[in-house]
């Protein structure tokens, strides 16, 4: 365990308190490999890896507390040494990323579906406002969760509420058992039973379907995980049901954690003019008719999260935007290509959403109580 450097947080401290002075704006950074994540700034740096290490770990309580600029991978460590897991599998996206980075982008990965987001394991957390004061909520434990519950407001961030200092989220164990199983099948018959079968009692942890936008069977890949006994029960059920083949664990292995960091083949073929895509929409939702996009598109978390790739101008992701709105989602310019304008809005705005007016008033509202002088107004986010 470490302890913490309180000299980090009076030079954090200082900086804001200049930045505020001075009607400057600060952009936070750890590891910076998500940088590219979100709309683009050339604001001073924060970089908050100094103020690293593990406070506290509770493996019985199935609790950590760690330090922003600690390495997520030194989490996963020693997460690993006790057998368990950070259930909703944050990407990393390089060497370098830190705790407190994969709190701000909010991303998670395969696990999700099951698991939860990540907003829905973090207990506590300690920040610096834009006012320089040092404000802690929540706790470690999920009782301990009263009033206001500001720590949750902190995953997916961006940086633009407040300077994240500390966090405490909660760990699951690793499954007892796990396999994979793969199959080739259409995109609507992949919807229509991982929809079915997320209503059943089954360990099903996390989907991948990948093929082709225009029809055709594509390829299927499912993760079953949990009690050894309801594992080994589903595998012929499930199995049966698409023909399926089960994974060697180390190849399955490979494969999840390729499709964590988006290292499967069909994301390298991003061109350096296109935008991959993400599309947030309702677990219900069927196959969607998308104009003037690349062939492959992956779907993930049971066709809750798809992804495929397209030209960046406007009236294409304004068309994009309309379809998922129209099917109850919305969408995202989640990564561009090298010769795209990085100034390109990425996000699909509140006002542009259904029944915005309120969240409109509840973030700017709190926007200026964490951050009254802007010194986090970075526009990362809209």
């Amino acid at each position: 365990m470490s302890t913490p450097n309180n000299m980090n947080i009076d030079l954090f401290r200082e900086q804001i308190l200049v930045a505020a002075k001075n009607k400057a704006t600060l952009s936070i950074e750890g590891g910076g490999t998500k940088s590219w994540y979100g709309n683009t700034n050339s604001y001073a740096k924060l970089n908050t890896r100094s103020y690293s290490g593990i406070l506290e770990y509770q493996p019985e309580e199935l609790v950590i507390t760690a330090c922003a600029g600690t390495p997520l991978k030194e989490i996963e460590a020693a997460l690993a040494e006790k057998n368990q897991v950070l259930a909703f599998e944050p990407p990393h996206f390089g060497d370098t990323a830190t705790f407190g980075g994969a709190i701000a982008a909010g991303l998670a990965g395969p696990g999700r579906i099951s698991a939860g987001n990540l907003r829905d394991f973090v207990l506590g957390a300690r920040i610096l406002d834009g006012k320089g004061q040092d404000l802690s909520f929540g706790g470690k434990v999920m009782k301990n969760v009263a009033g206001y519950d500001v720590s949750r407001l902190l995953p997916g961030s961006m940086g633009t509420l407040s300077l994240l200092l500390e966090a405490s989220v909660k760990v699951l164990p690793r499954p007892a058992a796990t396999t994979s199983l793969r199959c080739n099948i259409t995109q609507a018959r992949a919807l229509q039973l991982l929809n079915e079968w997320a209503g059943q009692p089954l360990p099903l942890s996390a989907s991948c379907w990948i093929g082709s936008s225009k029809g055709g069977d594509g390829e299927l890949t499912i993760r079953l995980a949990g009690a050894a006994a309801a594992v080994k029960a589903a595998i012929p059920l499930m199995g049966a049901a698409v023909n399926a083949t089960e994974l060697d664990p180390a190849v399955a292995t490979e494969f999840w954690t390729a499709l964590r960091e988006q290292q499967v083949p069909v994301f390298s073929k991003l061109s350096s003019d296109e935008t991959l895509y993400r599309l947030a929409l309702p677990a219900a939702c069927g196959p969607l008719t998308l104009e003037n996009t690349s062939d492959d598109i992956v779907l993930e978390w049971h066709g809750q999260q798809r992804w495929f790739m397209a030209p960046s101008d406007d009236v294409t992701f304004t068309s994009i935007k309309t379809l998922a709105n129209a099917n109850g989602g919305h969408a995202t310019r989640f990564k561009q290509g090298s010769n795209v304008d990085p100034s390109k809005q990425r996000f699909t705005l509140l006002s542009e959403q259904a029944h915005s007016t309120a969240l409109e008033a509840v973030q700017a509202r709190l926007r200026a109580a964490f951050d009254p002088a802007g010194v986090f107004a970075t526009s990362r986010l809209p």
